[in-house]
């Protein structure tokens, strides 16, 4: 059944969500984005989401970390933009003043480069709260992706987590079905992939390809490649987060309340 978004002054008929509705995220803006992961993605056809900050070593090493041109180049190839923060703090953390100025100069960063400024956000570390919500949701954000917890347990080096289902979560709280690193391995990937059907979407986040400086989040591209070679055979529809809007109504339409805290 199709779903109506009414969050505009025109109802708008939101797609029906298929079976294999894949999304693919990667965090910290990593050279391999640019290098690697881009141009492999590119070429098979799949959207993505790259999530980028000025913190970790992001303004010293640009040996580990994408230049602000290559995030441009990333957005030309078609490929989504998003919020990561730009010093990567815990928000819960954070006043709500410090967090919206972190968002504020990113997307400053991005006008000045001639990238859209992010409609969607990635929580640094899975750390989250109820005035991180508050925040997202006063500044208009259309989605964010949390982790994989509470609902499964945190393991640093990767694991599994809950499918995407938007009857369910929020849209500023989607869980990640699969977070990559040594612990998640090809048979998660089929597992997370297995979970979207019915409605449900299965949300994985990437790291590096590899992630030079955090080993524990770290995928070697011949693995990686091994994954999207089974998200393109087994005929998934991968898209970046923005493109949800799609299938799911964004979160300025949506009156849940939003429940799932860390």
């Amino acid at each position: 059944m199709q779903k109506e978004n009414h969050g505009s002054s025109e109802a708008e008929v939101l797609q029906p969500i298929p079976d294999r509705l894949v999304v693919l995220t990667f965090d910290d803006g990593n050279k391999s984005d640019y290098t690697y992961v881009g141009p492999l993605l590119k070429s098979y056809g799949f959207g993505a989401t790259f999530y980028i900050t000025e913190g970790l070593n992001f303004l010293n090493s640009k040996t580990h970390y994408v230049t602000w041109e290559e995030v441009r180049a990333l957005h030309e190839d078609g490929f989504e933009i998003g919020n990561h923060t730009r010093h990567h703090k815990h928000a819960n953390t954070q006043s709500k003043e410090e967090l919206l100025a972190d968002l504020i100069h990113i997307d400053r960063r991005c006008e000045e480069y001639g990238i859209p400024v992010p409609e969607t956000f990635g929580y640094p570390a899975d750390c989250r709260g109820p005035e991180t919500i508050e925040v997202l949701s006063e500044k208009g954000y259309h989605f964010a992706r949390r982790g994989i917890g509470p609902e499964f347990p945190h393991h640093r080096e990767g694991g599994r987590g809950p499918v995407y289902d938007p009857d369910v979560y929020h849209p500023l709280v989607i869980p990640s079905t699969g977070v990559a690193g040594p612990n998640w391995g090809f048979e998660d990937l089929v597992w997370a992939v297995e979970q979207a059907k019915d409605g449900k979407i299965a949300v994985l986040t990437f790291h590096g390809v590899p992630a030079l400086e955090h080993p524990w989040v770290d995928v070697p591209p011949e693995i990686f490649k091994t994954y999207m070679d089974y998200l393109r055979d087994t005929g998934c529809t991968v898209i970046a987060l923005r493109d949800l809007a799609k299938y799911v109504a964004a979160s300025e339409s949506v009156g849940k309340e939003i429940t799932y805290f860390p």
